[in-house]
């Protein structure tokens, strides 16, 4: 996912194979119990899954959107039925997912934010520009427009915006006119297009060890995938599903997300200090729905970096469930800009 993860992958992120991320530290916050009910939000290729169901008698509800995700993840369903369920769907939605499963308590929720590595080694999902494929960059490749819709329809003022924006480039507003003169010419569809002209508009490397395209193209896969909107949902989520006492455990890899994620804990355990200027003071006598856990956050070791390159920039934050009724936290609050509507996607694709 993150453009902080390993650039040398062509993409935001990722080493060759998926390893889970500061595991030994989500498992030590979740602590996994007999009879427990889970939620990891983000399965992937199951890591968290298997070793939450691996730590005790527990049930795991594993979400993806990805149907490559789930197909890959048959086998490990068959291995621990019946205590894993894994379903089609976003953790923006998870509380509906608990319901529609039949489960009526959440003892703890897992989320492991971005792009997994499975999704960057295949050149046909579109969100590495490392090898050439089509410019796609769908989670759910049959949902919504891609990111070759974005590029080639989006006016040029909107997709500056999304480039500064999501992929904190400084140099947004020339890589949007240089997108919009090539697509003048001929729609751009392929992975080494766009990285060829954005390479183009900021002359190359420019020293940097970062691939100039990095960052465009980790703006444009969140944008794509409404990451940010998906982060605020399974926040309030997970706020209405944990019982008291129940833990969600957050992994992310690039500040805006983070910095989502620290203001979601710092509203909902009734600090304001480090939260959006657009928080508003906690009303006289509202209680705190979450306590924080490891103030500051957790970062990994050089063992786990030096082993797993991934991990360089994760950061794990955690909080535990109170007795007081779910209040949510606006999306505004927690810091997601509002951006363009996605173009409508284009039938039959470009050419």
């Amino acid at each position: 996912m993150m453009a902080d993860r390993d650039p040398d992958r062509g993409v935001a992120g990722g080493p060759a194979r998926h390893v889970p991320v500061l595991l030994p530290e989500v498992l030590a916050t979740l602590a996994p119990r007999d009879g427990g009910i889970y939620v990891d939000g983000t399965f992937g290729a199951g890591g968290y899954t298997r070793a939450i169901l691996d730590a005790a008698e527990c049930t795991v509800l594993a979400l993806d959107r990805d149907p490559q995700a789930r197909e890959a993840g048959a086998a490990l369903v068959a291995a621990y039925a019946p205590r894993l369920i894994l379903r089609a769907g976003c953790f923006s939605q998870l509380d509906d997912h608990v319901a529609a499963a039949g489960l009526t308590r959440v003892d703890g929720v897992a989320l492991d934010i971005g792009v997994s590595s499975m999704q960057l080694d295949e050149a046909g999902r579109g969100f590495s520009f490392m090898e050439d494929g089509p410019l796609d960059m769908r989670m759910d490749p049959q949902g919504g427009a891609s990111a070759a819709d974005v590029v080639n329809a989006l006016p040029v003022q909107e997709l500056a915006r999304v480039i500064r924006v999501l992929g904190e480039e400084k140099r947004a507003g020339a890589i949007a006119r240089a997108i919009v003169r090539a697509r003048d010419t001929a729609a751009i569809t392929r992975t080494s297009a766009l990285a060829e002209v954005v390479s183009a508009a900021l002359g190359g490397r420019r020293g940097e060890r970062k691939h100039p395209a990095t960052r465009t193209f980790q703006a444009l896969r969140i944008y794509v995938n409404r990451e940010l909107d998906e982060l605020a949902g399974g926040l309030n989520a997970a706020e209405r599903v944990l019982c008291a006492g129940g833990r969600l455990v957050v992994v992310a890899f690039h500040s805006l997300e983070d910095r989502m994620v620290k203001r979601f804990i710092a509203a909902a355990s009734g600090k304001t200090g480090g939260t959006s200027r657009h928080q508003p003071l906690p009303e006289e006598g509202e209680a705190p729905t979450f306590k924080e856990l490891h103030r500051g956050g957790l970062a990994p070791g050089q063992g786990e970096v030096d082993a797993n390159p991934r991990a360089r920039s994760a950061r794990l934050r955690a909080c535990e469930r109170t007795l007081a009724p779910a209040r949510g936290i606006a999306a505004t609050v927690l810091g997601v800009p509002e951006l363009a509507p996605l173009p409508e996607a284009r039938a039959g694709g470009w050419q």
